[in-house]
């Protein structure tokens, strides 16, 4: 009986393991197919010639070009932004009581409890006033609001784990506050701080409503440029520029799998 259930469970896992798969290789499957697909009409099976003609049309389209520079200056630039702004307060929250600590930890999630286009809305009637519109500035501020979650609440979890007996060793040994920060407190929750980075740029470089609202026709970065794709280029175009799209997501990724595996994502939601 026992073997019998094992054996079903071990047949229910597989198939919700390939269910998952195909959920998550099949639309990429699809992107990759097309990208080097001439044509591919129903009902065949297979497309009807292989190509890489539309690779070579993004990388001669100006303004699919412009898009990718655009994206590559936007996501570091909030990054850096973000950082400024955020992990001050990242180790206030951490390191310090007082009083609406708890509110306004959960209003950071509040803000992106709801649909983000009623917030960018709303925010473009004050970037009217503030003659914010279609301009570098704007679509700065647009990309760090979407970020400010993950370079509050990561870093925040990472500087609390940080034991304060060995800042407290530290400051016996005759370093000085900022020595002691520097020297021990900073290192030791760099990872959780990578991560924040990491999540922050892959946030900037995928936002599209904001930016679209507040930056195009003037600023179109490769999110936003997928609008135009989709209407006005055949759809090999679109599946090229998302697998360009997708390629940064998945090395950076990639690049910080062993914090977030270990846990420094998931603790970044557990401050108390």
């Amino acid at each position: 009986m026992r073997i019998a259930r094992r054996a079903v469970s071990g047949a229910v896992a597989t198939i919700f393991a390939l269910a998952l798969a195909i959920f998550i290789i099949g639309p990429l499957g699809w992107l990759a197919v097309h990208a080097f697909a001439k044509s591919w009409t129903y009902p065949n099976l297979l497309p009807d010639g292989w190509t890489l003609h539309w690779w070579s049309v993004v990388s001669q389209d100006h303004a699919l070009g412009v898009a990718v520079q655009n994206s590559l200056f936007f996501a570091p630039i909030t990054v850096l932004a973000s950082a400024v702004v955020c992990l001050p307060a990242a180790y206030a929250f951490a390191r310090f009581s007082f009083p609406g600590r708890r509110f306004f930890l959960i209003g950071l999630f509040a803000a992106n409890a709801f649909p983000k286009m009623g917030l960018f809305v709303s925010l473009a009637a004050l970037f009217y006033a503030l003659n914010l519109m279609n301009t570098i500035l704007g679509i700065l501020i647009v990309h760090v609001l979407g970020t400010v979650v993950f370079m509050t609440w990561i870093p925040a979890a990472a500087f609390a784990a940080v034991p304060r007996s060995l800042e407290e060793a530290a400051r016996d040994a005759g370093a000085s506050k900022l020595r002691t920060f520097f020297s021990v407190t900073l290192p030791m929750a760099l990872p959780g701080i990578l991560v924040a980075a990491i999540m922050s740029f892959l946030a900037s470089f995928d936002e599209a409503q904001g930016t679209y609202l507040v930056g195009a026709p003037d600023y179109m970065t490769m999110p936003t440029e997928m609008y135009s794709l989709v209407l006005n280029y055949p759809t090999q175009v679109a599946a090229v520029f998302s697998i360009l799209l997708a390629i940064p997501s998945v090395a950076l990724l990639l690049a910080a799998q062993k914090h977030i595996v270990g846990g420094q994502l998931a603790e970044g939601f557990q401050i108390k």
